[in-house]
């Protein structure tokens, strides 16, 4: 009789490698499903509770070597996939149905590239196999239309509720798709709460992993509707480097404290600017301002995102620079950013904030 392979060799040689990130192996995991041997082929499927990023179609690759080294073992067949669990049931929080997790992603202050991150974290969540929505309730500057690149007048579905518009693979709803043109948005509490609402309830979300949420810069209205109306996952802070606007980002951060919402990191956007001429780098707006931030409030520090003029044109031309140039320094720092703000998400307990 040739010589075979068995089941529990095959186990065994997964199990003597753990994955990067829970420093487990895919077997302990639950990760392995449906494994097959036929004479000398083996496969299975991986199936991961985060998106498949870069790390995890390595960790795949490290398994392969690792079944491949195995004698009797002439082939390897991996399928990476991803299933990510929904946050758990919170008794005192609605779940929006077919949502199974909403990341507020939030700023102290305006112009410090909230949007900018919120648009890229989406996409790069997208693009790692993810199903991603974006709700813009920025009301007073719903930026979300013009940086992915679609400005039309969402229709309303056979359910009587709105269809959101989609690009970039990513479903969308912002105020700015509603009250077109430059019409200022002058509503009061009561009127803010209700956009939320609608935003949340009346929109047919279908089904998502993650529900990006761009929210208004301070600590006002919209904040507040958000975490008493839905579950919230977690918060992603965006700061630059500068004390002006830690100051400010410090007063979202204990707001979501305060509000027992977890924070699952900080991303320090503007950080750094290299000269396209004399490849100097230039800390325009300070320096290590967000590695403070991480170290006070002992969350990580996601990600530290350049300043390029790619990405402003990216911007304004409604292609998130995580698609239109996604071998680039700032592209690559977003979608670490975003493979981060993944697995915060899957190890932060959802409505236990973190101890400060």
């Amino acid at each position: 009789m040739a010589n075979t392979i068995t089941q529990a060799e095959v186990l065994a040689a997964i199990q003597k490698i753990n994955d990067p990130d829970l420093e487990r192996d895919a077997v302990t995991l639950g990760w392995v499903q449906d494994l097959t041997i036929a004479g000398g082929n083996v496969g299975f499927r991986l199936v991961l509770p985060v998106p498949v990023f870069s790390n995890k179609r390595k960790f795949a690759e490290s398994l392969d070597a690792a079944i491949s080294a195995l004698p009797n073992v002439n082939a390897v067949a991996i399928t990476v996939e991803s299933d990510i669990p929904p946050a758990p049931v919170l008794p005192d929080k609605m779940a929006v149905p077919g949502i199974k997790h909403i990341i507020a992603v939030s700023s102290g202050k305006g112009g410090v590239g909230k949007s900018t991150i919120a648009v890229n974290l989406a996409v790069a969540l997208s693009q790692a196999g993810a199903r991603v929505g974006i709700m813009d309730t920025d009301v007073y500057g719903p930026n979300i239309p013009i940086m992915m690149g679609i400005n039309e007048q969402p229709l309303v579905g056979d359910n009587g509720k709105i269809d959101p518009l989609e690009a970039h693979g990513i479903k969308l709803m912002s105020i700015g798709f509603l009250n077109r043109g430059d019409k200022p948005v002058i509503w009061r509490g009561p009127m803010l709460d209700a956009a939320v609402n609608q935003f949340l309830r009346d929109v047919n979300w279908g089904q998502l992993d993650y529900l990006i949420v761009d929210m208004p810069p301070g600590t006002g209205d919209v904040q507040l509707s958000l975490a008493q109306r839905a579950p919230v996952s977690g918060a992603v802070l965006v700061t630059t480097p500068q004390e002006v606007s830690l100051g400010d980002v410090r007063k979202a951060a204990n707001m979501f404290l305060d509000m027992n919402i977890p924070l699952l990191g900080i991303v320090e956007n503007m950080s750094g600017f290299v000269c396209h001429k004399c490849k100097s780098e230039f800390d325009l707006f300070g320096h290590g301002g967000g590695e403070r931030l991480s170290n006070k409030y002992h969350i990580p520090l996601l990600g530290q995102i350049p300043i390029t003029g790619d990405i402003r044109v990216g911007g304004d031309q409604g292609v998130p620079i995580v698609a239109s140039d996604p071998d680039s320094v700032p592209a690559s720092a977003l979608r670490l950013a975003a493979e981060r703000v993944a697995f915060q998400v899957l190890i932060t307990p959802a409505g236990r904030a973190m101890e400060v």
